[in-house]
């Protein structure tokens, strides 16, 4: 929002420098984003008044004309451009004066004749981006009078930056409000008395979807003059807040925008058809756009419709086919209260983003329809001259009034940690516009139209601290007694489990919830992601089913840009539909590539692969005690024959795996690359430390070296041994795979540690021998396995 200082204090005289006044609205909750010139700087310009044109000898596109400029005796400027007329009031540029650039103006001879000085036009002096001609100013204005002092250029634009609860403040008039309340100064409030009708002339309006539109006014105003001139004073205005003008019958319209907050529209009446109808758009419905794009209409589309065709899109864009133009006499003058949410969205959808749909996104006051339009008729038939006819109201589905709410003056204190006066509580919210009823130690506060963000205690408590001043709350330690969180020790805390990652050499990364769906179908080609109805792009429009997708996406775009070892995780959730449900589960996923450790001289490079990531895997899982199985399976985005299931507690609970080449090569990842996914709660899960005796008798261990079958996993040889249930076995190890010369072909050799104590006594050796031998004869009937020779 750019606010102008100087029509600000027409609003408010608030007695502050731009700068203060830019710090109190920032500090409010408004911030100030920038702080720049109406105008940029110039001098030496004046009021001159044109008293004589007269053709150039010697050229026939320049003029000699005599000026007025004030000094006591005409002055002869030899001027090109086409629009210069006697009489015609123009800024003139005396020698010496220096223009926008550093441009100085000396006596030059032009063709043969002398010229003291320059007719200029507002490009010239930075008031406009192009212009066609000279800039003619008002007829009123003194000659002689200085250009900045007689159009007010010394003024400031503050830019402020509106968070988008504070649709209020997207007009003067909220601006003013906002600013009379921080200064405590009056509001000077705008008189807009009827404009009564001239003739009789109604447009029918036809509410069809009164849940979208509660309120729709309009009138019909005939005999303007759309050639007339927007007079000097609203095209400045609308230049510093940063529109153009577009000629008087738009430049109205914006100017009650921008004025009191009511986006408006004005038709063509000669090209509407039967009356008004505020419909939802029907199937195949096309409208070609004010700025001439074409777009295809959809059911959820809020349009204004005549008895014919789609006239505009409600409180977004006007279409071209009945907007206003130069051959305009009769207009038809829109003033709308759309539903916030029928307007949410449906410009983005469009690629569209309009200072309407800014506005009707986030809330309008449903009260100034009405107001807005005796506004724009009265400025309307000032400037273009027209007759107005009575206004015409239709109405849907009414906005519930807002209800009240009783606001503590203990809870004031609680909340913002000290007192505030219950005078200044009672001024600050009527000054906002509220309806206050002061009450012993509360008050009842009903919100106005035009604050959507009011409903709760907590909302008037913010109103009050900021406007009462963050810093003039005193700093008061609060007395503290803390309430003893109790702590699971059956869970592992989620700061652990990030400290162990960023430990094993991965960074945490958090991606979108949304993905691509062709992303999504190449790593869950089987799954069905639930579809966004409005996303924000096409590359975001499905709920991820996993983590993979965001973070090969993120591994992709480091390997690009020359990161060769990359190390990331994702704690975060996924989401499967399920029925009518969406299940929402948390886990953690994990993807690695490249060298196993940065390049050193003790040890040759090598890159990351399964066993490593499992290695990293069980790490994790030791935070638990977790006993997880590595059940080989086929998963569609994992290479085969390098990937597993995990299993806990009997449980599928994750994969892991290395990216299936054909997926990785569709992916344009430059190298192999390892992933990993694990249900948090099985992750998390651990038993309550217990107290377990240490046998104070020596350990006796036995190694064991087995032959069994090439596919049996290792993991069913253990399994054998716990299944005896041996009281005496403390630990058991793998500690070497073989396979070659000395083992028959389809065979390996399994090297095993075991490690056997008694809490009351000493093992004997008979006794280990026969533990020993009934671990081999479980191990020859559960696996086929035999002794090594």
């Amino acid at each position: 929002m750019r606010i102008s200082n100087q029509w600000l204090l027409e609003w408010v005289n608030h007695g502050l420098s731009p700068e203060e006044l830019g710090h109190r609205l920032t500090m409010a909750g408004l911030e100030l984003d920038a702080l720049e010139p109406a105008a940029p700087a110039f001098s030496g310009v004046v009021v001159g008044k044109v008293l004589e044109v007269a053709p150039h000898p010697d050229a026939d596109k320049l003029s000699v004309c005599q000026v007025d400029d004030g000094s006591g005796g005409p002055v002869r400027v030899v001027c090109g451009a086409p629009n210069v007329t006697e009489g015609m009031h123009v800024p003139f540029a005396r020698v010496g004066a220096v223009l926008p650039g550093d441009f100085r103006i000396r006596k030059a001879r032009l063709r043969g004749v002398e010229s003291s000085g320059m007719l200029c036009s507002a490009k010239e002096l930075g008031l406009a981006e192009a212009s066609e001609g000279l800039m003619q100013l008002p007829g009123d204005l003194a000659v002689g009078t200085d250009v900045r002092e007689a159009l007010g250029l010394d003024d400031t634009i503050l830019e402020v930056d509106l968070t988008p609860n504070r649709a209020d403040c997207l007009s003067m008039a909220g601006v003013a409000r906002e600013v009379a309340t921080l200064t405590g100064q009056a509001l000077r409030t705008l008189e807009l008395p009827p404009v009564s009708a001239q003739v009789d002339d109604r447009f029918a309006v036809d509410i069809q979807a009164p849940d979208d539109c509660p309120v729709y006014a309009g009138r019909v105003v005939r005999g303007v003059n759309a050639a007339a001139e927007t007079p000097l004073w609203m095209r400045e205005r609308l230049r510093r807040a940063g529109l153009r003008s577009l000629g008087p019958l738009v430049d109205v319209t914006n100017y009650v925008m921008l004025e009191l907050g009511q986006p408006m529209h004005a038709f063509d009446l000669a090209r509407l058809s039967g009356g008004i109808e505020v419909r939802r758009a029907r199937e195949g419905e096309r409208l070609v756009l004010l700025d001439g794009q074409e777009i295809g209409l959809e059911d959820e589309d809020l349009v204004i419709a005549d008895r014919e065709k789609v006239l505009a899109l409600a409180g977004i864009m006007g279409g071209e086919a009945s907007g206003v133009g130069e051959t305009t006499r009769d207009v038809f003058l829109e003033s709308a209260h759309f539903s916030p949410m029928a307007i949410a969205g449906r410009a983005r959808r469009h690629g569209l983003h309009t200072d309407s749909s800014h506005r009707f996104e986030r809330g309008v006051d449903p009260d100034l329809p009405t107001r807005a339009l005796q506004r724009a008729t009265a400025l309307l038939c000032g400037i273009a001259g027209g007759q107005a006819g009575p206004v015409v109201q239709a109405t849907g589905t009414l906005v519930p009034e807002p209800e009240p709410v009783v606001l503590r003056a203990a809870r004031i204190e609680r909340v913002l940690g000290a007192p505030v006066d219950p005078a200044q509580v009672t001024r600050i919210l009527s000054d906002l516009g509220c309806r206050v009823e002061p009450m012993a130690g509360v008050w009842r506060v009903t919100p106005p139209g035009f604050r959507f963000d009011l409903a709760i205690e907590a909302d008037f408590i913010e109103e009050v601290a900021r406007v009462h001043g963050y810093e003039a709350l005193p700093a008061v330690v609060p007395s503290l007694s803390p309430d003893l969180v109790r702590l699971d020790e059956s869970r592992v805390p989620l700061g652990r489990v990030r400290d162990l990652m960023a430990d094993l050499g991965y960074q945490e990364a958090i991606t979108y919830s949304f993905v691509d769906p062709e992303w999504e179908a190449a790593f869950n080609p089987e799954g069905a992601p639930l579809e966004l109805a409005n996303p924000i792009s096409s590359e975001l429009a499905v709920m991820r089913t996993g983590l993979w997708p965001g973070l090969v996406k993120a591994l992709r775009h480091n390997l690009n840009r020359q990161q060769e070892r990359v190390r990331l995780f994702e704690i975060g959730l996924r989401f499967n539909a399920q029925a009518n449900d969406l299940k929402q589960e948390s886990v953690l996923s994990a993807v690695a590539c490249g060298a196993v450790r940065p390049d050193q001289w003790g040890e040759p490079t090598r890159p990351m692969d399964f066993f490593d990531l499992k290695g990293d895997l069980e790490s994790l899982l030791s935070l638990s005690h977790a006993s997880p199985v590595f059940e080989a399976a086929v998963h569609p985005a994992l290479h085969p024959g390098r990937s597993a299931r995990v299993m806990i507690d009997g449980r599928p609970c994750g994969w892991i795996g290395t990216l299936h080449p054909e997926l990785a090569a569709r992916l344009d990842l430059t190298q192999e690359a390892c992933v990993m996914e694990l249900e948090l709660d099985a992750m998390t899960r651990t038993m309550v430390p217990k107290y377990r005796e240490q046998s104070r008798f020596p350990a006796i261990r036995r190694d064991l070296a087995i032959v069994v079958d090439a596919a049996c996993p290792v993991q069913q040889v253990l399994d054998s041994i716990r299944s005896l249930e041996i009281p005496a076995l403390r630990e058991l190890i793998v500690f070497d795979v073989y396979t070659g010369k000395g083992v028959p072909d389809g065979r390996k050799s399994l090297a095993l540690g075991l490690i056997l104590q008694e809490l009351s006594r000493t093992l004997t050796d008979e006794e280990v021998d026969e533990v020993m031998k009934g671990i081999v004869e479980q191990l020859k009937q559960d696996v086929g396995a035999t002794l090594r020779a």
